[in-house]
């Protein structure tokens, strides 16, 4: 059983990820994979380079992210050009490794699971959920982001009526990290029953 952990930027994913990973249950990362398939010598990286040019690479040739990101934010047109590229690749990496999975179910953990059209790669949807204003907030607290800045992540992202119509389970984290991780741990529960009932 495939379950598609997703939620907006800073609303607690990788808490909820970490978690799951602490109970024995395999977690497959997008953001991970995004990061292998534009390695130093990925075919990945030769493709970015060729769309957006060699100013996207650091000193070590390696791919500079924030270069990219400062593009791709600017420009609607480009971010589209960039996920043409790179989501068929992280496709690709991350069914290999779902391949090899052991065990009743699995996460796949895909930020842009609703956005990026990929809920039919899983069994159930998994939100974590978090009021904007508080994503915000944690936004500019970790990433040293202006509000401007946090507003236009946010807004490049779906909406959060969108993630919340998509979701079969949501956990809200408003509360501690603990309270999150709690929530985890009965959700466990609930999957593994689920993965036994469900035929193979």
């Amino acid at each position: 059983m495939r379950i598609g952990l997703t939620g907006g930027i800073a609303s607690g994913k990788s808490t909820v990820a970490r978690r799951f990973l602490e109970l024995g249950v395999p977690v497959i990362d997008a953001d991970e994979s995004s990061r292998s398939v534009v390695a130093a010598g990925q075919p990945g990286l030769s493709q970015v380079i060729k769309a957006f040019g060699s100013g996207v690479l650091n000193a070590n040739g390696e791919l500079d992210r924030q270069a990219l990101r400062n593009l791709i934010f600017a420009d609607h047109s480009r971010r589209r050009d960039l996920e043409a590229i790179l989501h068929p690749l992280i496709r690709a990496d991350m069914e290999r490794q779902a391949l090899t999975a052991i065990g009743p179910y699995l996460v796949l953990a895909i930020p842009l699971l609703v956005e990026g059209g990929a809920t039919d790669r899983v069994d159930r949807i998994l939100l974590v959920d978090v009021d904007e204003a508080v994503q915000l907030q944690r936004l500019m607290a970790r990433d040293s982001h202006s509000l401007a800045q946090a507003q236009a992540i946010l807004a490049a992202q779906a909406n959060r009526a969108s993630r919340l119509k998509a979701a079969d389970d949501v956990l809200v984290n408003s509360g501690t990290v603990p309270e999150l991780r709690q929530a985890v741990d009965r959700l466990h529960q609930r999957y593994l029953s689920l993965a036994e009932a469900t035929p193979s």
